[in-house]
């Protein structure tokens, strides 16, 4: 199975997770045991101890009792109506419904059955009361799951483990009283038919576009085929925005991504160009389920690739989530050394194409619980996961989680209710701007089993947002559409933010720029001169608008010209400032790697001031990149260096973004 919760889950095996807060061993032998204590323990009892002296009802039960002991719950069903029938107060007879009930997976009745019993005969056996309790916290029935549990404490009984918790159950009662009481704002909205069946459908991504909608859904093979089958095959669709803020008809992503076998989890780069997904029993496979990948070429994907065994163990690996600084994966799985059933890791993508040995994110997120379905904004400091182990409402609970200013991700907080519930709250992703979730559920009426909804998600759970620029690489001479490497630098930190790479056949690209921050942009090729911009974000928290931009690469050839734009200098003065060291570094990097290569370089102002003063500023800071580059080992035989004042500006002086493009470096290249 792609997700463990992926699946609508039999209640029989729901209420078999609930009893297993009974007993230390997790075996359905033991728990069914335990569950029915009752009963085992009034067989060893005589008629004349039971509640009844109906010497009908007693023969009924006990040949009810039968039956059950034999599975045949339908025939215990009819032989216990038949006992009730004849004594009404019959606490034994109501107890074992109760217990069949459970097995026939009626929760609502078994609820009711062993109520009966314990309002009849409050001390017919002490387990009943943690029995009822678990009940009605699996069906948000805080209040009263409370009650059962502190009248099962009552009786200062029952082995230590089943005490503690039941003293946690209480806990978990008394928190889903409160976020009750405090409820966040939710207000779903159904995808519609176009998205949504009468089958499941879960959601997966979102472009960072917000144009595309990645989902999984999961049909009979008889509909996909046209031969009868009981077999489910899970597959990917996609759907496109319309004008209209309507969603597309969704088709099915195909080949070589969607096979005959199950795909699921799927999770898209922020830039688009990555295809993240998990896949079972493959012949390629290391474990029971594996994570997979694929890159775009124009408009199809690559034939997919295991990402191989530092990844992937021998155990459970899915729910992948690519970050956009377009290095980091996170996954959950179930391999040894974690913290419990199962965990969120991450692990890094080397220049070579290798993966790093994956990382814990450590006792923040993880607990001896269950955490699952990561899903990673593309602002890289927010995290959103589905937990077992964190203080919740019953269930898995949506959580997010933030990275502090050192890096580490701060305690998790609960989405809260409703848009958490006693059910299990599985997945959810957030768009690029953070003010809208996207949501699978099948507690919200809807068109069948799970469906997808979109909310607007409250403000304190929203990430940073994020924008984007988006266009195509092209070569200047020729048009020539190309593949090319994008680096996002934060400027303040001086280091890589973002990475990302245009399409190697239509050479388009799509580059995420959370907000709140300033960048210093290179785009580069080989046997090309790198492209440089900046983008100042900072003091933008709120939606940016997006930056619609085609990007034009020059051949290295003499006489070519590239503006530095992350070239930085206080107002008057020609020192350097840290800033400016990213870009120097790619400067550096280009006349390295071509060692033949001499330039110029000019530096130039806007009109204000004299000319003299102008002639010696832009020199002056042409001479300090000069130095720069000598300093870190460039023969001086390479490099020149010229301040042109402002006589060459490249736009008007007449607006401060004019002038604020005159002040600019440049380098020339005068010999190859």
């Amino acid at each position: 199975m792609i997700n463990s919760v992926s699946m609508r889950i039999p209640l029989k095996i729901v209420i078999v997770i609930v009893f297993s807060f009974l007993t230390i061993h997790d075996s359905r032998q033991s728990l069914r045991a335990e569950r029915s204590s009752t009963i085992h323990a009034l067989q060893a009892q005589t008629t004349k101890t039971l509640t009844t002296s109906s010497k009908k009802a007693q023969k009924l039960f006990l040949q009810a009792h039968k039956q059950y002991q034999l599975r045949e719950y339908e025939l215990a069903r009819e032989l216990l109506e038949k006992a009730l029938a004849a004594d009404s107060l019959f606490a034994e007879a109501w107890a074992l419904k109760g217990d069949i009930a459970a097995e026939q997976h009626d929760v609502e009745e078994a609820i009711i059955s062993y109520n009966h019993a314990v309002q009849l005969l409050p001390e017919l056996n002490y387990n009943l009361y943690v029995i009822l309790g678990n009940l009605k916290l699996l069906t948000g029935r805080y209040k009263e799951a409370k009650s059962d549990f502190e009248q099962y404490l009552s009786y200062n009984k029952g082995p230590a483990n089943r005490r503690w918790q039941t003293e946690e159950n209480i806990r978990r009662c008394d928190f889903g009283m409160w976020m009750m009481a405090h409820p966040v704002q939710f207000n779903p909205v159904n995808l519609g038919d176009s998205i949504n069946t009468i089958h499941d459908e879960y959601i997966n991504a979102i472009s960072s576009d917000q144009q595309t909608l990645y989902f999984t859904r999961r049909l009979p093979t008889s509909i996909i085929t046209d031969r009868a089958s009981e077999a489910i095959e899970e597959d990917f669709y996609l759907s496109w925005l319309n004008g209209d803020s309507t969603w597309s008809e969704a088709v099915n992503l195909g080949p070589p991504i969607n096979t005959r076998g199950n795909e699921g989890a799927i999770s898209i780069s922020p830039d688009g160009q990555y295809l993240f997904f998990a896949a079972c029993q493959r012949d390629d496979g290391y474990g029971s389920c594996d994570i997979y990948w694929s890159w775009k070429m124009g408009d199809r994907w690559s034939a997919p690739r295991n990402l191989g065994p530092v990844v992937n163990s021998e155990s459970w690996d899915s729910q992948p989530s690519f970050s956009s600084d377009g290095q980091t994966l996170f996954f959950a799985s179930k391999r040894s050394g974690g913290k419990g059933s199962s965990d969120i890791w991450m692990t890094t993508l080397l220049p070579n194409g290798d993966w790093t040995p994956p990382v814990n994110l450590g006792d923040s997120v993880n607990t001896v619980g269950e955490e699952q379905n990561p899903f990673i904004h593309p602002d890289d400091q927010t995290l959103y996961f589905a937990s077992k182990g964190h203080p919740g409402m019953g269930g898995l609970d949506l959580f997010y989680t933030r990275k502090n200013s050192n890096g580490f991700w701060q305690t998790p907080v609960n989405l809260g209710y409703p848009i958490n519930s006693y059910a299990d709250e599985i997945t959810l992703i957030v768009n690029a701007t953070g003010n809208v979730a996207y949501i699978s559920s099948d507690k919200l009426g809807g068109k069948g089993r799970q469906d997808i909804y979109s909310f607007p998600l409250y403000r304190e759970a929203q990430p940073n947002p994020v924008t984007y620029l988006k266009g195509i690489v092209f070569d200047k001479e020729t048009g020539k559409k190309l593949q090319a490497h994008f680096e996002l630098s934060d400027l303040q930190r001086n280091q890589v933010a973002v990475q990302a790479t245009s399409d190697p056949i239509n050479g388009s690209f799509l580059v995420c720029l959370p907000t709140d921050r300033d960048y210093a942009l290179n785009v580069s090729r080989e046997g090309y001169l790198f492209y440089s911009d900046n983008f100042s974000l900072t003091g933008i928290r709120d939606q940016a608008r997006p930056f619609l931009k085609n990007i034009p690469l020059q051949p290295v050839k003499v006489g070519e010209t590239v503006v530095l734009k992350n070239i930085f200098f206080d107002t008057d003065k020609y020192d350097l400032k840290p800033t400016s060291y990213i870009e120097l570094e790619k400067l550096l990097h280009l006349l390295k790697a071509n060692p033949s290569l001499k330039i110029e370089i000019s530096g130039h102002t806007d009109i204000r001031g004299s000319e003299e003063h102008n002639l010696e500023l832009s020199e002056n800071r042409a001479r300090a990149v000069f130095n720069y580059l000598v300093t870190s080992g460039i023969s001086s035989d390479r490099l020149t260096y010229f301040g042109y004042g402002f006589s060459r500006p490249i736009d008007t002086n007449d607006t401060d973004e004019g002038r604020a493009n005159n002040r600019r470096t440049e380098f020339r290249i005068i010999g190859k």
